[in-house]
């Protein structure tokens, strides 16, 4: 198969900026609440390519970003939760791109393996800092290639700073990868004081499957619904009293200097003369709910929390304006930027380059995207999760709780307000989903549960004054048969 770069003659050029826990909606041009404005990020989807159904597969910082640098699900690279530690071993794709001539940057939030933030193999140059870090100034604060440094200014702006440091540090004819990993927009949401109150008197609406109970909460699982009276619940949030709206626009603010930050990365790739030649690719690590489901936060299998925005620009391999929607995954990103550069994938991993559907090119494509989420002491009130997300319907199962499972059909109800999975003419699809699930599991070695001692503190809590423990599903329940006479 002839790549990409291949075809063009030339080596591509990439850069991949990553921001933290933006749910696929929260785009001006998607208008996931009617006041966001992202124009930036309208230019990325007007001249380059939407994909409108981009997911993770663990919907989990380390996770995720682990899956993002491996092309791997969860259960094989073995970064399961925020605390596990990177195997030894563990090799991340820009590797690759250095053995093929590239200077490779990590510019941002690593996340992986606990609090550290020492430069990583596959990288020439680093600027990162320990776990969340924060957004504004800070003492020793940032990791330069293994020197602490102060942060100096407003987090977002500093590593836009850089990240342009950097690149114009280099020859124009020396190819690259950078990847800009920016914190934002990770609670607590700060936004840069020029963004602060932007969106004080804007209107918010509240998601309709907030609802405790009725037509926009059928089905409910029982975790789900005790999960409201929780950590990650709209009724006990971070065990405080939690305003969602106000919490969103801050969220909304803080996403401004995001967006303008990929701004100033085009506009230096004007400047340079790479504007068209460059592959851009953004995403987020994850999505976020605010409020569906009677939640807040990631993990679950919900759309809310494992779907992504996905945007990429490049005039010379594809043309702008296009929306892409087969289903495509973290996973993916790693062979994707290797097929722009000309260098072969390795042999194992489970993502896919989607170069070849920004041609119109589906062939072979998947159907469907396994999903998965392993339990975590310090959060409890969210299971082990597994999911298989398919063009129409969704199917999830928890694990290790006695519960039900759930379907959704997501053409007919996208809000995932109505679980089907009692639906007798619907067992045929829920019996090939689940067969399909472990069949995936199976192929890529995940059927072992991966287990670490406990780290943290475990957010256990309930408030006496909010909704009690759900009620034991009716579908569940039967009557004891009589006794032989």
């Amino acid at each position: 198969m002839i790549s990409a770069a291949q075809a063009q003659g030339k080596r591509r050029n990439v850069i991949f900026i990553l921001s933290d826990d933006h749910r696929y909606d929260a785009m001006g041009f998607l208008k996931g609440q009617p006041f966001l404005e992202t124009p930036n990020m309208d230019r990325l989807a007007s001249e380059g390519a939407h994909f409108k159904n981009a997911f993770v597969t663990t919907a989990l910082c380390s996770p995720s970003r682990a899956s993002i640098l491996t092309g791997s699900y969860a259960h094989k690279h073995k970064v399961v939760d925020n605390n596990t530690a990177i195997p030894r071993g563990t090799v991340f794709f820009p590797s690759y791109l250095q053995k093929a001539g590239y200077q490779t940057a990590f510019l941002g939030k690593w996340h992986m393996g606990g609090e550290g933030d020492d430069p990583q193999p596959g990288f020439n140059h680093w600027i990162s800092f320990r776990g969340q870090e924060t957004y504004n100034p800070s003492k020793d604060g940032l990791n330069i290639n293994g020197k602490r440094a102060a942060q100096k200014g407003y987090i977002t702006d500093e590593l836009t700073d850089y990240a342009l440091e950097w690149l114009n540090g280099l020859k124009k004819d020396q190819p690259y990868f950078m990847y800009l990993s920016h914190k934002a927009v990770h609670a607590e949401f700060e936004p840069a004081p020029r963004h602060k109150g932007r969106y004080a008197n804007a209107r918010f609406n509240y998601p309709p499957t907030m609802a405790a109970s009725g037509e926009m909460a059928q089905g409910r699982p029982m975790w789900v619904q005790n999960q409201r009276n929780s950590w990650h619940g709209v009724e006990f949030p971070y065990h405080s009293e939690l305003d969602i709206e106000a919490y969103y626009k801050r969220y909304a603010e803080t996403l401004l200097a995001v967006d303008e930050s990929i701004g100033r990365l085009l506009d230096a790739l004007r400047q340079r003369g790479q504007l068209d030649s460059t592959l851009v690719i953004y995403m987020g690590d994850n999505g976020f709910a605010f409020g569906e489901h009677g939640l807040i936060d990631k993990r679950t299998a919900y759309e809310e929390s494992m779907r992504v925005p996905l945007l990429a620009r490049c005039p010379e391999l594809f043309k702008g304006g296009q929306t892409v929607k087969e289903v495509v995954a973290g996973l993916d990103i790693m062979p994707t930027c290797l097929e722009a550069a000309g260098v072969a994938a390795p042999s194992g991993i489970d993502g896919k380059s989607w170069l070849q559907l920004t041609r119109g090119d589906n062939a072979g494509w998947r159907k469907e995207l396994l999903y998965e989420y392993y339990w975590e002491r310090n959060f409890p009130q969210t299971p082990t999760i597994f999911a298989l997300r398919g063009d129409r319907y969704k199917f999830i199962r928890p694990h290790g709780i006695w519960d039900i499972e759930e379907l959704y059909d997501l053409q007919e109800d996208p809000l995932e307000s109505r679980n089907l999975i009692f639906k007798p003419e619907l067992q045929p699809v829920v019996n090939q989903m689940r067969g399909r699930l472990f069949e995936i599991l199976e192929q890529t070695g995940g059927m072992s549960m991966p287990l670490y001692p406990d780290r943290g503190a475990s957010q256990n809590r309930r408030s006496p004054n909010r909704s009690k423990a759900a009620e034991f599903p009716a579908e569940l329940e039967r009557l004891p048969a009589r006794p032989h006479q």
